[in-house]
């Protein structure tokens, strides 16, 4: 019995909550599911690419974005209550920070390339949203990427290196291209998109509308072919 791989590409961004519940719901579905298997594979994004370095403190940062307090503060209400049913710690105290996540995507950069970048994606979430860890310190960072054995030299080199920034930023501008503008974006078998943390059954029926027909045996039996007529 042969099964063809689903792979599904998502586009998110370490600060943005509902990529968070995303992921969650996409676990979730993977393990209803029951046909073929499915690869998923993480991409970067940035939904503000122009917080400074030193970040920005949580009424600032909304100040900023939405020009008042009280649709974000309804916005933060309706989070922390869809993350606790999805198991999600939403804490956005005094002490969270908005950060520019172009560091953090060279990380999980090249932990993709070292095969961990999944779990190093989940951590961050945690510490960016639960946390409220200053992602945008080297020293946090640091203590964050020992825990997968990184040295803290590695972990600044990694942070330095200007052609993975470089690397990060064109996967970005590709995925723009292709039409992406909010996060999360799950992309399955390059095809079809899903938009937003949908609900689990919406990845259920994405998958079964894309996985391939079980072919049982090996060789093919004899057949006629549509294209030739021959049979």
């Amino acid at each position: 019995m042969q099964k063809e791989t689903i792979k599904v590409a998502v586009v998110s961004d370490v600060a943005c909550p509902w990529c968070y519940v995303g992921k969650r719901r996409l676990e979730a579905a993977l393990k209803e599911w029951k046909g073929a298997p499915v690869e998923v594979t993480w991409h970067p994004f940035q939904l503000d690419p122009n917080i400074p370095a030193s970040g920005l403190d949580r009424d600032t940062y909304l100040l900023n974005k939405f020009g008042n307090l009280e649709g974000p503060n309804a916005m933060v209400a309706r989070l922390t209550e869809v993350g606790a049913e999805e198991g999600i710690t939403f804490n956005f105290g005094n002490n969270w920070l908005a950060v520019n996540t172009l560091p953090l995507h060279q990380l999980l950069h090249v932990a993709g390339e070292e095969g961990f970048k999944d779990r190093l994606k989940e951590r961050f979430l945690k510490a960016y949203f639960d946390e409220n860890l200053h992602l945008n310190k080297p020293e946090v960072l640091i203590k964050v990427m020992e825990e997968y054995d990184w040295t803290a030299e590695k972990t600044k080199q990694v942070l330095a290196d200007d052609n993975i920034a470089y690397a990060v930023k064109q996967e970005i501008a590709h995925y723009q291209q292709r039409g992406v503008t909010g996060v999360p974006f799950f992309i399955i078998n390059d095809k079809f998109g899903i938009s937003g943390a949908q609900p689990v059954s919406a990845f259920l029926e994405a998958f079964a509308q894309v996985s391939p027909v079980e072919v049982i045996g090996g060789e093919a039996g004899e057949h006629c072919d549509p294209v030739t007529g021959k049979c």
